[in-house]
């Protein structure tokens, strides 16, 4: 029996959900969003993905209303819409369940709250201010540690440095 091409006949919100960031890439696709990259180019080199791929990503969740798509004179910007950024805590969670759970060999990213400087939980929750930030209110730095998977794209030498998340990448 073959398996089926979608979760349509599910009749579940989960699988509803999957069938806009389920596929592979989507949710790196828009963890780089998070970060603050909007252009076609930068999510490309940073993700090693097909143009292909890629272009069908982001038509997905631009048709799906997580990204708008705006034109920029000769370029196209991608930004994260009020239903993007409420997946955050989503992208946040599962990537500290791989930093808690698998191997890796490259220091993880922490989150600090600017209005503080304290680094949140794995809830995403500040313990000094005892809220959860909006994203927009967090900044992403580098943990200490030797990157053996070291990257030179523009978005992985902007990232080296603390950087406001959805302030977009030089």
């Amino acid at each position: 029996m073959a398996l089926g091409t979608g979760y349509e006949r599910q009749g579940c919100y989960l699988a509803r959900a999957l069938e806009v960031v389920g596929e592979r890439w989507t949710l790196l696709i828009l963890r780089d969003a998070f970060y603050g990259v909007t252009h076609f180019g930068d999510f490309l080199a940073h993700l090693d993905v097909s143009r292909a791929v890629l272009a069908d990503r982001l038509d997905t969740l631009v048709g799906a209303g997580v990204l708008t798509r705006s034109p920029q004179g000769r370029s196209v910007e991608y930004t994260l819409t009020d239903a993007g950024r409420e997946l955050w805590p989503v992208i946040h969670r599962l990537s500290r369940w791989g930093e808690e759970h698998l191997d890796g060999n490259h220091p993880p990213r922490v989150f600090s709250h600017v209005a503080c400087g304290t680094d949140v939980d794995a809830d995403g929750a500040c313990p000094t201010c005892r809220v959860t930030p909006p994203v927009e209110d967090l900044v992403v730095r580098l943990a200490p540690g030797r990157n053996a998977a070291e990257r030179h794209d523009p978005v992985a030498v902007a990232l080296k440095q603390p950087h406001r998340m959805l302030t977009p990448l030089p």
